[in-house]
Order: structure tokens, then C-alpha cells, then sequence
């Protein structure tokens, strides 16, 4: 008979999902996530989004037709050059996540992977949750007539995630140590940090005020 396995306690965050493993400062823990949508032709494109869940800053969207295991280390390879090498990776167990030359690769590099419970984004929190925030204000809200458009775009709406959207669970300040390091709300004395708007209500970049400026 097989063996009984013991009961794991999980840390559950306000909007109900769990993680196992806290973030205890930045680039302690990243994760990644693959999100779908299609453009006015109906033809579909991927978007690979990689957080650190520390400083809830979204270090990358790479948006192609298609997203293999190859474009994940190409672009993981990218980051750790230009911001440094995380503790651990989180993600689903998603084949591009999964394969051999991956885990070997990032073995390699001394990060480890923390995979969720197969069936269970919950466990994936901070990605999910990032992406329903891009889901909501961004793709649900936009029609792409080119996967250029979309690159343009979305890339846009990461630089007002990171630089100018407040966040309650950092105090109303944006994610991108830029952003804190320049003193924010100082270098934007006038902003709304309730709504993330100027002024008259012009939004920053040109995206619609935000009702939720949480995540």
C-alpha cells in the first residue's frame, strides 16, 4: 500500500489564494505564467509574464505568435544578465516550464523551480492575480489588429504598471525601484494615488483610471 503523505499547510492571502513560499525581498522569488489572446483575424498569440513577487514589478511580457521552452531560457538568460539570478522560480507544470533543458539549465544557475499543484493556479498567486490585472485593463479592453500593435501596447501598459500604477500592498507606490528610488509620490505631487490619474483626471499614458489600484 503506499505511503500515507503528510498534510501540508499552506499561507493564504487575502483574495483567497495560497502560496508555500513567502518572497522575502527582491529577487527572492520570480515567477511566470503564460497568458493567450488573439488579434481582429482571429488568429492566436502568447504572452510569457515574468513578476518578481516581492516588488510585484513585471520584469517582462514577451508577446509572440507561438512560445517554446527555447524562448523561456532565451529570455530568463536575458533577465539574468540585465537584473540578476533569483532564489526560486515559481510556475505551473506547463511543458515549456517543465522540459529537461530548463530545469537542467536553471539547475545549473543555481535557481530553483517551485512548482505548483497540478489543477491548482491558486498556488500561483501573485502571477495569477497579474494576470487577471492585465486581462481586465488591457486585453478585455483592446482590439488588436497586428501583433505588432499588441507588442506596442501591451509593452506600454507593463511601463504603467511598473512606473506609475499605485499599489495598496506597497503602500500606494508603483513596483519599479525607479519609480521609489526618484521619490515617489514627490516627483508626481498632483496624482491621485486613489486612482493613478493627473490633474482633470487624465490618466498617466493615456490608460483608464483604475478602480482597483491594488494586486
Amino acid at each position: 500500500m503506499p505511503r500515507k503523505q503528510p498534510k501540508r499547510s499552506r499561507l493564504w492571502l487575502n483574495d483567497g489564494s495560497c502560496i508555500r513560499l513567502r518572497p522575502a525581498h527582491r529577487d527572492h522569488v520570480w515567477s511566470y505564467d503564460f497568458v493567450a489572446d488573439r488579434t481582429s483575424d482571429g488568429r492566436a498569440f502568447r504572452m510569457l509574464t515574468i513578476i518578481d513577487e516581492f516588488t510585484r514589478e513585471c520584469l517582462t511580457i514577451d508577446v509572440a505568435r507561438t512560445l517554446k521552452s527555447e524562448d523561456v531560457l532565451e529570455r530568463l538568460s536575458d533577465l539574468f544578465i540585465c537584473r540578476g539570478v533569483p532564489k526560486y522560480l515559481r510556475s505551473d507544470n506547463g511543458p515549456e516550464f517543465t522540459a529537461n533543458k530548463v530545469r537542467d539549465w536553471l539547475k545549473h544557475v543555481e535557481v530553483q523551480t517551485l512548482f505548483i499543484t497540478p489543477g491548482s493556479p491558486w498556488e500561483n498567486g501573485y502571477i495569477e492575480s497579474f494576470n487577471g490585472k492585465l486581462r481586465d485593463e488591457l486585453l478585455d479592453r483592446e482590439l488588436f489588429d497586428t501583433l505588432l500593435e499588441a507588442k506596442v501596447l501591451i509593452e506600454g501598459w507593463r511601463e504603467h504598471y511598473n512606473t506609475v500604477r499605485p499599489h495598496s500592498r506597497l503602500g500606494y507606490r508603483p513596483p519599479a525601484p525607479e519609480a521609489i528610488e526618484r521619490g515617489w509620490p514627490e516627483s508626481y505631487p498632483d496624482t491621485n494615488l486613489n486612482t493613478g490619474t493627473f490633474p482633470g483626471g487624465r490618466s498617466a499614458l493615456g490608460f483608464p483610471p483604475l478602480t482597483d489600484p491594488g494586486l
